[in-house]
């Protein structure tokens, strides 16, 4: 039996800032439900179907983003991905590119 789990791939449809500040990732077909568990303030929007921040305090937008795409991987064993067709909303273009640049690196 392996050690290691196996991770799934999953796109990214949509990247966007609330109204209230909250960055949302849309993920293209999995739920994360129970991602309030990991205890880590990612949480799951059952009406927008998104994984969601608190608005940024200590970390920047880049930081959440970053954040919420490792718990989602470490704790869910899904790796979120970004895609030519992924939908900014409310993102300027210096935070897409920071966000697309480290996509990279996870």
């Amino acid at each position: 039996m392996s050690k290691f789990k196996i991770i799934e791939q999953v796109k990214i449809t949509k990247v966007e800032i609330d109204d209230s500040g909250k960055l949302h990732l849309k993920p293209e077909k999995s739920k994360f439900t129970l991602i309030h568990r990991t205890a880590t303030e990612v949480h799951w929007d059952d009406k927008k179907m998104t994984l969601y921040s608190p608005r940024p305090r200590d970390w920047s937008n880049l930081d959440w983003y970053l954040h919420i795409v490792r718990v989602a991987k470490t704790g869910c064993s899904v790796a979120l991905k970004l895609t030519d067709e992924t939908e900014w909303i409310n993102i300027n273009d210096e935070l897409k590119t920071e966000i697309t640049k480290a996509q990279q690196t996870i």
